[in-house]
């Protein structure tokens, strides 16, 4: 996950000296050091090795960073004629970038073979022309087969895998073959973006809690369920204070849902309540999210679960909001890939989970819910928001 604040890494020892003397020169008369080639080169070598460690494809906000930080330890280095002191080291920067990633496509490495023109179907065989990299602050997009390792290998541990997953109390071998095919599936998953009916049948491993929350984590680095249900917990009561203070359809479309919130202290039903808050307050519809159906009302859930890209669905005995519900279950792609979850909030986390574990886009319909749980409530790439998750986020 990108850094908050991008730490410049150490250079050669030659680099370093003159940097040293530059800096103290520059405080004293505000001389700036003119760099040698090979200065130069030393410096955006190891900034594009130190920037490869978070991301292949950097944005251009993240350059601006790396360079900001770069003449804030080192003020010597400073550009007179630019407007904020380090444009051009933005722009080397991603020239160096370029370069760095041909040579390590060179040489072998998984995330950027993705992309050569040679991976790409004939339709598709342009530079710029679907390219694979990270959307939502993967660390680990594409990782390289481990040292080893290789691909026939991991593909028998795949199929052992499929008859693990059938034996019961046996987590903690599944957890480890999980572990080890990582590299396996995230390739397969991300070059040939098989269909979820595909994947449960050749990973089916994949698609229950323990794994989803395990699978985020080695993409990401950040634990789902246990900080999506304590952002919830620690957002509660600004959000609900934020949305009680609304008028107009928000207040209209969130009054049964408050009224709900105020009747009941059990927790995962105020974190429901929120999750649908929070969907109104951004100007989508909960139906997309949640949708709820009756036990009665079975066949009309199974038919919704065909038509629709992904949404939880909810099933009840009765009407009542305050009782405990019958079943919940997550559909994608006119699949049910999860079910008997304990709430609401846990189908929600999961959902998201697996958005990265499949690598999905988020739907339309909910763009900006998404983009408010990954980057105000699960903290990944918060500098880039939507200007009304922005304006959320400034009020939290």
């Amino acid at each position: 996950m990108w850094p908050r604040e991008f730490q410049i890494p150490g250079f050669s020892y030659d680099t370093e000296l003159q940097l040293e003397k530059g800096n103290a020169v520059y405080r004293s008369d505000l001389t700036r050091l003119t760099l040698s080639s090979k200065t130069k080169s030393d410096i955006l070598e190891k900034l594009a090795e130190e920037i490869f460690k978070y991301k292949a494809y950097p944005t251009d906000a993240d350059f601006s960073d790396v360079a900001e930080a770069l003449i804030k330890k080192h003020p010597c280095l400073s550009e007179p004629g630019s407007y904020n002191r380090c444009y051009g080291w933005k722009q080397r920067l991603k020239t160096k970038m370029g370069n760095y990633r041909t040579q390590l496509k060179g040489i072998g490495c998984s995330e950027l073979i993705a992309n050569s023109l040679k991976s790409k179907a004939p339709e598709d065989a342009l530079p710029a022309k679907k390219v694979k990299r990270p959307r939502r602050g993967e660390a680990n997009h594409i990782p390289d087969i481990p040292a080893g390792e290789t691909i026939e290998k991991l593909e028998n541990e795949r199929l052992s895998l499929l008859s693990e997953v059938k034996k019961r109390n046996n987590r903690s071998v599944i957890r480890e073959k999980m572990a080890k095919t990582f590299s396996l599936r995230r390739k397969e998953i991300v070059e040939k973006e098989p269909k979820i009916e595909e994947l449960k049948e050749r990973w089916p491993a994949l698609f229950t809690m323990d794994e989803i929350n395990n699978e985020f984590l080695r993409i990401t680095t950040v634990p789902l369920q246990p900080r999506f249900l304590a952002s919830l917990d620690k957002h509660h009561s600004k959000l609900i204070e934020i949305i009680r203070n609304k008028g107009g359809v928000v207040r209209e479309k969130t009054q049964k849902i408050l009224k709900v919130l105020d009747q009941s202290l059990e927790v995962n039903l105020k974190r429901e309540c929120l999750l649908k808050c929070l969907t109104v307050y951004l100007g989508e519809d909960v139906d997309s999210l949640i949708k709820e159906y009756l036990v009665a009302q079975k066949e009309e859930a199974e038919t919704e679960l065909k038509r629709c890209a992904m949404a939880v669905f909810v099933i009840r005995e009765d009407e009542d909001p305050l009782q405990p519900a019958h079943d919940i279950w997550i559909g994608i792609e006119g699949v049910e890939v999860l079910n008997e979850l304990p709430s609401v909030a846990h189908a929600c986390a999961m959902l998201f989970g697996l958005i990265y574990a499949v690598n999905l886009s988020y739907p339309g319909e909910l763009k900006y819910t998404f983009d408010a749980l990954q980057k105000i409530f699960m903290e990944i790439e918060p500098k880039k928001m939507t200007r009304k998750v922005c304006s959320l986020s400034a009020k939290l």
